[in-house]
């Protein structure tokens, strides 16, 4: 009889991530299988892949074992490598809760973007600091069509482009990734926000992004989001003195964005688990090859 590989579904205003446990970092997963498990018709479907590993079992985060005992090991849905996700980390978060590797409280998370601070409320919502964004200078502009616009440059771990539009229908499709310029702003492709008022602090988004397209939610992207409309609004916490909250709609629900003034950015949102079963080992084998 085939081996059997445990797995989990879940999602954070709902992008949905296929959850591996591997705390011993034995399962091989290279770009071809993380992509087939994330394909919505031929494997289990997701927006990306949490491979959950014991920091001091990962080459890549044995630096931070003293910090954080576990590493989100966070693949896009093609298969690629990205330094952090947002929703990603509260959907981790909620899976360790499930696992009972910890309780309602405060946890620390390794990624890649480095150590994440955690907190499970007991009702139900997960509290992620986020760090403090980067805001590389230079002029960026993102395009659809024959539409274009100015975007800011916000860096949450990974690339944002957040452009302020009049209609989030002006984003078009989003099947493939928006065209920006200059090229050498995001040398490694970036996440592409498109971003319409809904009221005093509230704000709605569709997002690209990178490896995935389109999808339902991206935190880090509602916190680029957040900063860049501060700025805008001339409520930069680090002039004024007071955090600046923003209610962010995404197209899966609500997260609520506090940036504070030291820079520290708080995610709070929901993250479920939905399913969970086993993989057929052979299978995973295959696509491994």
């Amino acid at each position: 009889m085939s081996t059997r590989i445990a797995f989990l579904k879940g999602h954070g205003t709902e992008n949905d991530f296929v959850i591996v446990p591997d705390p011993e970092n034995a399962v091989d997963l290279p770009p071809s299988a993380v992509a087939a498990l994330c394909d919505r018709r031929a494997g289990i479907g997701g927006d990306g892949l949490l491979h959950v590993v014991r920091s001091a079992a990962h080459p890549e985060a044995k630096d931070m074992a003293a910090e954080a005992e576990w590493f989100m090991d966070y693949r896009n849905g093609d298969g690629s490598i990205a330094e952090m996700c947002g929703n990603g980390v509260r959907v981790f978060a909620r899976y360790l809760q499930r696992a009972g590797h910890v309780t309602e409280g405060d946890l620390a998370i390794a990624t890649r973007g480095g150590v994440k601070r955690v907190h499970l409320a007991q009702d139900g919502d997960v509290t992620v600091g986020m760090g403090k964004a980067l805001l590389p200078e230079g002029d960026v502009t993102v395009s659809v069509g024959e539409r274009s616009w100015p975007a800011r440059n916000v860096n949450m771990g990974n690339p944002h482009a957040v452009a302020f539009v009049e209609d989030l229908a002006h984003a078009g499709d989003l099947h493939s990734a928006p065209p920006f310029r200059p090229a050498s702003a995001y040398p490694d492709g970036v996440n592409v926000e498109f971003v319409v008022d809904r009221g005093h602090r509230h704000v709605a988004l569709r997002v690209h992004e990178r490896g995935a397209g389109e999808t339902r939610s991206c935190g880090t992207g509602a916190c680029a989001v957040a900063v860049a409309a501060a700025r805008r609004d001339g409520a930069d916490p680090a002039v004024t003195g007071t955090p600046a909250t923003y209610t962010v709609d995404v197209p899966g629900g609500t997260l609520v964005i506090t940036e504070r003034p030291d820079g520290e950015i708080e995610m709070t949102g929901p993250a479920v688990i939905v399913a969970e079963g086993t993989l057929d080992a052979d299978w995973l084998e295959t696509l491994a090859r």
